[in-house]
């Protein structure tokens, strides 16, 4: 990978926070106490935390105006119209059902449409779309092809689906498929786009079918801005139309809002269906709020919409993933391997080729992020052997995921260059003496996401 320069950031920086300082042994103390699970870690502890860019952005001036005007009625408040509007103009579907954030729009969905033994093909899901599903006895399908598992292959669009397994698996099992879902940018296979020509070719098998096709919306505009960046006549469209083609081949889309919105909290499901509609209404009131709240306050409603607009902003998406390529040079120039070509909103590294005494039964991308912890403060997630991992049902033996990650998220708006820098020198220094990171066994796990709570000791 060429050398690229630390972008420059196209905002300025009107308020900070501090960062807290720890030593090693306070950092050894600290992982002791969580079972050696990141995400037990006290925030104030953490360094730089890049454990998620899920609600995770700094939000503008312009934002923080919006949430002194959010209005808190009950029901019918400006903000949500101010909401529906942002999100109607974009999407272009007809219902707009609000909620606290992704997963619950994945619930509500996935509770009023699928039954025991449905099937929900994807790219690839992540992992709270395919809990929900599980969760309800029903199957997530996995249907990315094989350059998706392959960490060498640069290609530009490796989030892709691959439609001939689509088509096979419908001819099939088409009956229990009640919704097709395309992750945009493909967040387990390495934060890798979809091409607008994989999209057009997904859409029309759906159609033909007439099986709904649903977008996982959550990084909808840094897909877009590859789609521009890197697809044969989209050069000269402006990242909003390009959004706007990619939601016309769709009958609907889940999202995240705390991604792409560029906001701490919130979520919705926009469709066209109306009688769908209704149905996802009655369940969102029963478990989240009423139709114009649906589990959040005005004033986030007011940041969502205000959201929508900004990460539309071209110098915003130029910075945003060059930040993750600046960070990726670093890491190739200092020998770390990572997927290539870096994805949109992270940096994955190859935890079993940087640990390679380390077999998959020792966990070794959990057992990086512990060090990566331990050596700088640093905090980030596994994407292998725990979060993906299952026992066989028949032969009781752990089935391990096709690749062994660690994944780099980086925060919207957050860190500058020598913060990824510093990132960057901490996994060098790992990489320098791999054989002193030691394997990890699980004592303790719930039966769903377990990387969330379960505990560990180190071998």
């Amino acid at each position: 990978m060429t050398m690229i320069p630390p972008p420059v950031e196209p905002f300025r920086i009107k308020m900070i926070e501090s960062i807290g300082r720890t030593t090693r042994r306070e950092r050894e103390k600290l992982l002791r106490a969580a079972g050696f699970n990141v995400f037990g870690l006290p925030a104030e502890k953490v360094g730089i935390d890049l454990l998620t860019d899920s609600g995770t952005s700094a939000m503008s001036d312009r934002q923080w105006a919006g949430i002194m005007m959010g209005d808190e009625s009950y029901a019918g408040a400006r903000s949500f119209y101010r909401f529906e509007k942002a999100v109607r103009d974009l999407f272009g579907y007809a219902f707009v059902i609000p909620t606290h954030q992704g997963r619950a729009a994945e619930r509500i969905l996935f509770e009023t449409i699928l039954e025991k033994n449905s099937c929900v093909p994807s790219n690839i899901h992540f992992d709270t779309t395919r809990a929900n599903i599980e969760f309800r006895k029903a199957k997530a399908v996995d249907l990315a092809g094989a350059w998706a598992y392959d960490p060498d292959v640069d290609l530009p669009f490796k989030g892709n689906m691959d439609v001939d397994k689509l088509e096979a698996f419908l001819e099939k099992n088409g009956r229990r498929v009640p919704v097709v879902m395309l992750t945009v940018t493909n967040n387990s296979g390495g934060g890798q786009p979809v091409s607008m020509a994989n999209i057009e070719r997904v859409s029309a098998v759906c159609r033909r079918r007439k099986i709904p096709f649903f977008f996982d919306a959550c990084r909808f505009a840094e897909n877009a801005w590859f789609i521009k960046r890197r697809e044969k006549g989209y050069e000269r469209w402006s990242v909003r139309d390009i959004a706007r083609k990619m939601f016309s081949f769709a009958d609907g889309a889940t999202m995240s809002a705390k991604k792409d919105a560029l906001v701490n909290m919130g979520g919705f499901v926009t469709l066209n269906d109306p009688d769908l509609a209704v149905r996802l209404k009655t369940t969102l009131i029963i478990g989240e709020g009423f139709v114009t709240y649906g589990g959040l306050s005005g004033r986030d409603l007011e940041a969502i919409a205000q959201g929508l607009t900004e990460v539309l902003d071209e110098s915003y998406l130029e910075h945003r993933t060059a930040q993750v390529a600046y960070l990726g040079s670093l890491l190739d120039e200092a020998g770390v391997p990572c997927i290539k070509p870096a994805g949109g909103h992270a940096i994955y590294v190859l935890a079993d080729r940087l640990l390679p005494h380390l077999p998959r039964d020792k966990y070794p991308g959990w057992a990086l992020s512990v060090a990566l912890y331990r050596e700088a403060g640093i905090r980030t997630v596994e994407i292998g052997g725990v979060m993906f991992g299952h026992k066989d049902p028949k032969t009781g033996r752990q089935v391990f995921p096709a690749l062994e990650l660690v994944r780099l998220a980086i925060p919207r708006r957050v860190y500058t260059a020598s913060h990824l820098k510093f990132v960057a020198e901490a996994l060098a220094a790992i990489a320098r003496r791999p054989e002193r990171v030691k394997g990890v066994r699980i004592v303790e796990e719930p039966r769903f996401l377990r990387h969330f709570t379960a505990r560990f000791e180190e071998i």
